[in-house]
């Protein structure tokens, strides 16, 4: 097994990768790094100093890789198999990469910011930043109403875009919960939840979703 994951459960980048590893079936060793534990910090912080989760070893080829999408296109590019996560056709590949950046940018990170915001202690709370980083995500909302297929986000067939949206979602209908304005998008986070690949993630951080603050 030539692929190490550096992962938390709980944490929705993690499970963008988590996605994209099940997807393309890829083994890969699990190690999980709790950062309240002194090892587990300064290990995960010698590896990457960054010190944000994902990250992956391929000792194989003796490469670390950080960063979400990175490491999907990565998976993408060295593990794949019949199925791909980024299409070939150079146009088609750079609609999916903006569509993952969409969901990165305007939804996962507003929403890791209300989050955030709820671990702060009283006085250090941020209500201005909280109340924007909502308003962007219900923006955002109605830019993928608009935007998304009968089926994924890209069409019929299943892509990074549709990894990076499934945590965006499930994560950010718990802080700024999808209003009845927004059915398409409501039908589209089911049918994420019911992909065999994310219910597996789903069902593998049931045991650590008490120690979400929301």
């Amino acid at each position: 097994m030539t692929i190490r994951l550096h992962y938390h459960p709980l944490s929705s980048f993690c499970w963008k990768v988590l996605i994209a590893l099940y997807e393309l079936d890829v083994p890969f060793e699990p190690v999980l790094v709790d950062l309240s534990r002194e090892e587990d910090r300064t290990a995960f912080y010698k590896l990457w100093p960054m010190g944000k989760f994902p990250v992956i070893e391929d000792t194989a080829r003796d490469w670390m890789v950080p960063e979400s999408s990175i490491i999907i296109e990565y998976l993408d590019q060295h593990y794949s198999g019949p199925s791909r996560l980024i299409p070939a056709d150079p146009d088609k590949a750079r609609q999916v990469r903006m569509r993952d950046r969409f969901f990165d940018l305007h939804i996962h990170q507003h929403m890791q910011k209300v989050v955030g915001d709820r671990l702060r202690p009283a006085d250090g709370k941020d209500p201005i930043g909280v109340q924007q980083a909502r308003d962007q995500i219900r923006l955002a909302y109605g830019l993928v109403e608009s935007d998304i297929g009968a089926q994924w986000v890209m069409g019929d067939s299943f892509t990074m875009a549709d990894c990076a949206a499934a945590p965006a979602l499930f994560y950010g209908n718990k802080i700024a919960p999808l209003a009845s304005d927004l059915p398409k998008t409501a039908a589209y986070l089911e049918r994420l939840k019911q992909r065999p690949s994310f219910a597996r993630v789903l069902k593998e951080a049931e045991p650590y979703f008490a120690m979400f603050p929301g």
